[in-house]
């Protein structure tokens, strides 16, 4: 007896869909079971809150303008640097799957090449967003008072995320090209360090030397934190918002299809 067999079709972009589903559940469980990294996750942003608020709170609270204290000030900056440093795991984890030539028995399979790409930036945007309310209910704790209504906290959310797509996206590409993971921490530091730092994250603008200030200003992670800042004390945001959106979409533009073409190039050879 003749048994008629039958095949389904799915077009390509629901095979993608599917195949970068089953890759965020691989990475979001790598990252369940690297239980040292979630804890680091959550309890540096932490420290840094701490630390900053309780060294340097006394003397740039000064600096601020009248009834804002330094801790409110200083939530934007942790927040943006922690989903800035957050965001570098995507290089680590890109790189350790090319290392260990996971990805050549993934090629073996009929899956797309890409949902690999696609599992580590969306698990860890997922781990970036845990890490941001631990530290957010942390800081409410040690005395957070934000000034943000539900619709600001929502425009906040959506910021974070495209920053945190956009870096993260940047740093697949460091993933690709490195040649070891102890490259790709050393790379990803020397990236996201200067921005984070030079910037409006932890201290005002206004006390910076004029070539520090200039580069401060025009440059992304100074734009995202002024835009949360802004939302998180109930101030005007002003052009910080659309320059945050413009900053992450601009990167998001050129390091999608860059680091794609780099991975195509990287698994045929």
């Amino acid at each position: 007896m003749a048994v008629e067999l039958i095949f389904e079709t799915r077009s390509k972009a629901s095979l993608a869909l599917s195949d970068s589903y089953i890759m965020i559940k691989r990475s979001g469980l790598h990252i369940i079971r690297n239980r040292d990294q979630l804890l680091g996750a959550f309890f540096q942003p932490i420290m840094f809150l701490v630390l900053f608020a309780s060294v340097f709170g006394g003397a740039i609270s000064k600096a601020l303008p009248p009834g804002v204290s330094y801790l409110n000030f200083l939530m934007a900056g942790i927040i943006v640097q922690t989903t800035a440093f957050g965001s570098t795991t995507t290089a680590i984890a890109v790189c350790n799957d090319l290392q260990k030539g996971i990805v050549d028995r993934f090629r073996s399979l009929p899956m797309s090449n890409l949902a690999v790409l696609n599992g580590h930036v969306v698990s860890d945007l997922f781990r970036n967003g845990i890490s941001t309310i631990v530290m957010i209910l942390a800081g409410l704790i040690i005395g957070f008072r934000p000034h943000a209504s539900f619709t600001d906290w929502l425009v906040i959310a959506g910021i974070l995320i495209l920053f945190t797509l956009a870096f993260s996206w940047l740093s697949a590409i460091v993933g690709i090209l490195a040649k070891s993971v102890e490259g790709v921490q050393w790379l990803t530091f020397v990236l996201v360090f200067p921005l984070t730092f030079a910037s409006t994250a932890f201290v005002p603008s206004e006390g910076m030397n004029p070539v520090l200030k200039a580069f401060a200003v025009n440059q992304p992670i100074t734009q995202v934190v002024e835009a949360v800042r802004a939302l998180i004390l109930g101030t005007p945001i002003g052009s910080h918002g659309w320059l945050a959106a413009g900053w992450s979409v601009g990167i998001l533009i050129i390091s999608m299809p860059l680091a794609s073409w780099l991975f195509r190039r990287k698994t045929a050879s």
